[in-house]
């Protein structure tokens, strides 16, 4: 009785240890099956908790029964060999104790099983065809994204479950040994050891035999194991390293592959030399097979350097052409760059008056505001209190009083870091301060005459002019919503500030959980606030928002995708509704043949999913994007209730959707060697090329792919547009410019406009060389940027008009002090050979192509004045230089631009006086 009441003793305290440790987990369960029920995504939850089961139970009782059935069997062998008399009493605990062990194996190997693999068995069981097959198995891609993967898992918990059986089978004859010592009689028939002396007289021959036996067949499954590894090991080269590309070179081929193929046939004679060594104690039967498949593994690799230093290496691309011709393929499929649209422009130069009038929506959207600096900007003008945030700057487009307009636009969101110290309470973080309000939005081509963006939508409420209105402008849901709320309360919400006042509200939306009293409790566990369940504030009709951070709520949602970093803020023209749009990527590291990206971990990859959050109510849809991704097909069929076809998606958001930057940059970086198809050219890297690089602020960058709105050559309607400017590796004139397509049908089409090799087009760093050598513009650059202010240079974009490329780059002055605004002061346009600088883009095109605006720009007026006649001899000229050097700093930095335009044209004059003298010299 004692016995038994220790046993239910340490039974129960071992519960009550389990049950503590579990208890978060119960919760957290709870809590999150909860949070999905609201989403309408149970499914989706309930998907791993169901397929673990599915998994976890038949593995365990296979698991339990196969090794509870070893040790009993490895028990009852022993007993019948050392002929031992039991006790029924003593073997009933001495086989608990037995079953517990297997059931503790049992448990470990099962968790192993359920928790990692639940995922890779279901996409085995559900996994779409690539509909490609590789060239050298003749596989469906497929088979090594989705199938491949589990196989190699189950060899690897196989060996493992060898491993521990026979781990199982010493510790066990050890145990016997000890507690069942065998009857003298059989003592007797004992080993002799190769030296001579006697074995000690534990280890029964007919006891030995029959342990060595069991250790035999284990070892015969390991070998077999092994065998099936090595055939698995020869799918891998398809990823090889080795030769001049990515993949299976001609050595993987021809030697490589074979000498997995004879490893395999060796493992298997391995398994039946040691099974039979073992039982017929020939320890040379037993270690032969081994011994060979290590031989063979050396000569292998002996053979591999051979073949390829003597053989492929004198005659590389008479070798390697096939499988560069696959690495070049394949490559180009995984990154959806097969069907790239190469067009020559046959550029001839002949842009007029007459040009740009006809392009005028080309002309009226060129981009000469930069997301960057427009950043700070937002925040000091628009951010109205200090807790308020423009996080990023989002890049779209809007019909705008009928017009397709390229906008700038950002969410003002409430970043609660900012608050106060003495205001960051638990009720103002969690029940006052509870979302962000409206937004701000400018057109990328319009500045005011102060040099700043000129707003649209501004202001608290929003504010605008226009047919864009925002008539739902709170945001709980944003990017900068990292805690959970709580609503409907006794304590109304802040909602906006008024004056010197503010303005409350109380919730209308559909989100959140309903704060009945078991939530409050488990809500309260699982948020570490017993105040959710104390406060006198929430009531039956409250309710909790959690996860409200987009990115962090579509994680939470479905981790198995990839996600952009930058979502990007929709306003709904019908209803005045704001939205987050979020892309969301599937990629895979297994698509044969293709060249990893950079040292990342995938060689495929596709825009699959845009993900839709309301940031009201915080309704979060899934959209399949790409209809021929098999991975997100594969996905769509594990969780039946996520994915929604793009048909579904509305109207206003498709109108919205943007090919993402992320996929672009991946891709213009991956084709600067992939758009060439002639493996000759790509062994010897004849035609690489590098992204275009610039001047940018106060430095040199690669340029950044930039959204654009122009008309493509051909078309008839203007285009949002991707693209980002390639040049010859290590050159810098213009070679091609990459396009990505947004707009209705043409959306996600690649076109790439290849200039001729004939003749040298202006890159973007030509250009700046320019700018910065040119005698009017390099001058005015240098005195801005003398003590007081600084010159930040925007983004040089290049547009394509017609059968002609006209380059512009706005520039940006900021003051040397403390919370100063970047303003637009000037523009600067290039064309063929020439380059102005201008107070506006208008005033920059009249002056380059020599005609008057029939509607003058009155930005920045200034006073015509008439030339002056300089003279005097070289000491006067200097000290006028000198004078009018000081003037036109002084007007620089108090910002009278007129007066500093009028110095600096001034100090030119004196300068080309200063060079006729020293010429007559």
């Amino acid at each position: 009785m004692k016995n038994k009441s220790k046993i239910i003793g340490i039974v129960v305290v071992a519960l009550l240890i389990v049950l503590g440790s579990s208890f978060t987990s119960l919760i957290n369960f709870i809590t999150d099956y909860k949070w999905f029920s609201e989403l309408g995504y149970e499914k989706t939850f309930m998907t791993k908790l169901v397929t673990q089961i599915k998994v976890g139970v038949p593995t365990f009782i296979i698991i339990f029964a196969l090794i509870t059935t070893y040790i009993l069997s490895i028990k009852k062998n022993y007993y019948k060999e050392a002929n031992i008399m039991t006790n029924k009493r003593s073997e009933k605990r001495l086989n608990l104790i037995f079953v517990l062990v297997s059931g503790v194996v049992s448990i470990f190997l099962t968790s192993n099983v359920a928790s990692k693999l639940w995922f890779t068995i279901l996409q085995f069981m559900n996994g779409k065809a690539f509909n490609v097959t590789d060239p050298i198995f003749k596989k469906d891609i497929s088979f090594y994204v989705f199938k491949l993967p589990l196989i190699k898992e189950i060899m690897g918990m196989v060996l493992l479950l060898a491993v521990i059986l026979i781990a199982i089978t010493v510790i066990t004859y050890l145990v016997l040994l000890s507690i069942r010592r065998p009857a003298e009689e059989n003592m007797s028939n004992v080993y002799e050891l190769s030296s001579g002396r006697r074995a000690p007289s534990v280890f029964s021959k007919k006891i030995l035999n029959v342990a060595l036996l069991q250790i035999g067949l284990i070892g015969f499954v390991i070998f077999i194991v092994i065998g099936i590894n090595s055939i698995l090991r020869s799918y891998s080269l398809l990823y090889s390293a080795r030769g001049v590309a990515y993949g299976a070179s001609y050595t993987d081929v021809h030697v490589t592959l074979w000498l997995y193929r004879i490893s395999a046939v060796i493992a298997v004679l391995s398994a039946i030399g040691f099974i039979v060594g073992v039982v017929k104690r020939k320890p040379r039967w037993a270690i032969a097979g081994p011994v060979l498949f290590i031989a063979i593994t050396i000569l292998g690799n002996i053979g591999e350097g051979f073949v390829q230093k003597l053989i492929v290496e004198p005659d590389e691309i008479s070798k390697e052409r096939k499988y560069l011709n696959y690495n070049i393929e394949f490559t180009q499929k995984a990154f959806g760059l097969g069907n790239v649209k190469q067009e020559d422009f046959d550029l001839k130069d002949n842009l007029s008056k007459e040009v740009l009038d006809r392009n005028a929506d080309t002309i009226q959207n060129i981009k000469i505001n930069d997301y960057r600096p427009l950043g700070q900007v937002y925040n000091q003008l628009q951010g109205i209190r200090t807790y308020y945030q423009f996080n990023n700057i989002d890049i779209d487009r809007y019909n705008i009083d009928g017009k397709y307009t390229q906008v700038f636009l950002s969410a003002r969101e409430l970043d609660q870091n900012k608050l106060n110290d003495q205001a960051k309470t638990w009720i103002n973080k969690h029940l006052k301060y509870t979302h962000g309000y409206g937004a701000t939005l400018s057109p990328v081509n319009s500045i005011t005459p102060e040099g700043q963006p000129e707003l649209l939508i501004k202001n608290i409420p929003p504010v605008t002019n226009t047919n864009l209105k925002i008539k739902r402008p709170e945001i709980y849901f944003g990017e900068l919503t990292n805690d959970y709320v709580i609503v409907n309360t006794d304590e109304k919400e802040f909602d906006f500030p008024q004056g010197s006042d503010n303005k409350e509200t109380i919730y209308e939306g559909s989100a959140g959980i309903e704060l009945n009293t078991m939530n409050k409790i488990l809500f309260a566990i699982k948020q570490r606030s017993m105040k959710i369940l104390l406060s006198g504030n929430v009531n039956s009709d409250s309710k909790i928002i959690l996860y409200r951070n987009v990115r962090e709520r579509i994680n939470k949602i479905a981790p198995f995708i990839g996600y952009d970093k930058d979502p990007y803020l929709v306003i709904n023209e019908e209803d005045g509704k704001l939205y987050w749009i979020i892309d969301g990527y599937t990629a895979t590291d297994k698509f044969p043949y293709s060249q990893k990206y950079k040292n990342h971990n995938f060689n495929y990859i596709r825009n699959s999913v845009k993900v839709v959050i309301d940031a009201y109510n915080g309704t979060t849809k899934f959209y399949i994007f790409d209809e021929n991704d098999p991975i997100i097909n594969t996905y769509s069929d594990i969780f039946s209730d996520l994915f929604e076809n793009k048909d579904n998606m509305p109207k206003f958001i498709r109108m919205h959707t943007r090919y993402p930057q992320f996929l672009f940059d991946i891709q213009s970086d991956v084709y600067k060697i992939y758009h060439v198809n002639n493996p000759m050219v790509f062994y010897n890297k004849e035609d690489v090329w590098d992204k275009a690089e610039e001047t940018y602020m106060e430095g040199q960058q690669e340029v950044e792919s930039n959204y654009l709105m122009f008309k493509i050559p051909g078309e008839k309607q203007k285009e949002f547009l991707l693209t980002v400017p390639y040049t010859p590796s290590n050159k810098p004139n213009l070679t091609g410019l990459f396009i990505a397509r947004n707009d209705g049908d043409n959306y996600g089409k690649l076109l790439l406009y290849k200039f001729s090799k004939e003749k040298t087009i202006q890159g973007p760093n030509m250009i700046e060389s320019r700018i910065d050598q040119d005698a009017s513009i390099s001058p005015q650059l240098t005195l801005w940027g003398q003590k007081g202010s600084t010159v930040l240079r925007g983004n040089l974009v290049i547009i394509p008009i017609e059968d002609s490329l006209l380059y512009v780059e706005p520039i940006y002055i900021q003051a040397d002090t403390k919370n100063s605004i970047p303003q637009v002061k000037k523009v600067i346009v290039s064309y063929k050979n020439k380059i102005v600088m201008e107070n506006t883009l208008k005033d920059a095109l009249a002056k380059l192509f020599d005609y008057k605006q029939t509607k003058p720009d009155t930005k920045k007026p200034t006073t015509p004045s008439e030339p002056q006649i300089i003279s005097g001899d070289v000491n006067t000229l200097i000290k006028l230089a000198n004078d009018y050097f000081v003037k036109s700093k002084e007007a620089s930095q108090a910002g009278d631009w007129a007066t500093y335009g009028e110095n600096i044209k001034r100090l030119e004059e004196v300068i080309n006086q200063l060079n006729n003298l020293s010429s007559k010299e």
